[in-house]
């Protein structure tokens, strides 16, 4: 019997998360960008920063987590919150967000 090795259950590399990025809409690319420049932040922050309503931004987050593109972390200083982090993408310079 052949078994073959997959990278299903593996980290995926910055390149790769870039290119999932680049199939999300417009609003959790926003989202990933805000966090890119003032990480972590709770969903309110994200919310004010991007000027988006909070069903956009929630949508947005499920979006990036569901892809492997931001960490959410437990917020210290209130529980029922969460701190959101992205994780690095190996951006070329010819591709813009």
């Amino acid at each position: 019997m052949v078994a073959f090795a997959d990278r299903s259950g593996s980290e995926p590399t910055p390149t790769e998360r870039f290119e999932r990025l680049l199939e999300l809409p417009p609003s959790a690319k926003l989202v990933y960008r805000v966090l890119q420049e003032d990480a972590p932040m709770t969903q309110r922050q994200l919310r004010e920063d991007a000027l988006l309503p909070a069903r956009t931004t929630r949508d947005a987050l499920a979006k990036l987590k569901e892809r492997g593109l931001v960490e959410e972390k437990l917020y210290v200083q209130d529980a029922r919150k969460r701190l959101y982090d992205p994780l690095p993408v190996d951006e070329p310079e010819d591709v813009p967000l």
